[in-house]
């Protein structure tokens, strides 16, 4: 069982981690980035949640991957 100080830290990394996700979709839908230093904001914002949680691929690819994908189909219209 976790400790009352391992899941106080979890809990930090999530808001760490939600944080970063909100300004990075705030940054695309507002900015005018093209769409090459768009996509390398989406990879970093992967790469720092699996930073924080690095068994949890499969979580981040269900839950921000879409949301991800379908700011970036709709700023650039890629579908």
């Amino acid at each position: 069982m976790a400790t009352e100080a391992e899941i106080w830290e979890e809990a930090r990394r999530v808001r760490r981690l939600q944080l970063v996700v909100d300004l990075v979709m705030n940054v695309l839908s507002q900015s005018d980035l093209p769409i090459e230093e768009a996509s390398e904001l989406v990879a970093n914002t992967r790469r720092f949640a699996l930073s924080l949680f690095p068994d949890k691929a499969d979580t981040y690819d269900l839950l921000y991957a879409p949301r991800f994908r379908r700011l970036m189909a709709e700023k650039y219209r890629l579908i």
